[in-house]
């Protein structure tokens, strides 16, 4: 796990090209926790333009997923928020589709899953502190992913 501490958007920016840099070549599957407002669809935002998308990036919470075709690696975002049990059942072999290949796809909300996500992903954590910082904690589930880690921590 690593964890890093953005005092600013521009300390975001220059943490969500790194990120961008590092899944760009073999894509990567990302879940993504926190409280509302925390700043999991800023973080997509950032990362999908440090990785050239040319669409407007907005939070897929009504559509549950948006799909961005405008850079060299396809991205796809989900948002389980507004499904329950029976509505993540129903998405679990696309959820798993789209961690086959390379592709990037964010999932926010993820704890909603009831355990239907792929083993192999990166989870990140995104919580913010009283003065207005967020904290972003990166963790790999399985090997796949355990160089994009190694590679934020230098």
């Amino acid at each position: 796990m690593c964890k890093f501490r953005c005092e600013s958007l521009d300390d975001t920016k220059k943490l969500a090209s790194k990120f961008a840099e590092l899944i760009k070549e073999n894509g990567c599957f990302i879940n993504l926790f926190g409280e509302i407002g925390a700043g999991k669809t800023a973080f997509v935002k950032l990362v999908a333009d440090a990785l050239g998308i040319k669409e407007k990036v907005t939070s897929p919470s009504f559509v549950i997923l948006n799909e961005y075709h405008s850079a060299s690696i396809p991205v796809y975002h989900f948002d389980l928020y507004r499904l329950e049990n029976a509505g993540v059942k129903t998405i679990a072999d696309e959820l798993r589709e789209y961690s086959e290949g390379k592709q990037i796809t964010f999932v926010e909300w993820a704890e909603f899953s009831q355990g239907e996500l792929p083993f192999d992903r990166v989870e990140i954590n995104v919580g913010y502190e009283d003065d207005d910082s967020r904290v972003y904690e990166f963790r790999a589930v399985g090997d796949k992913y355990i160089n994009i880690l190694e590679g934020l921590k230098i």
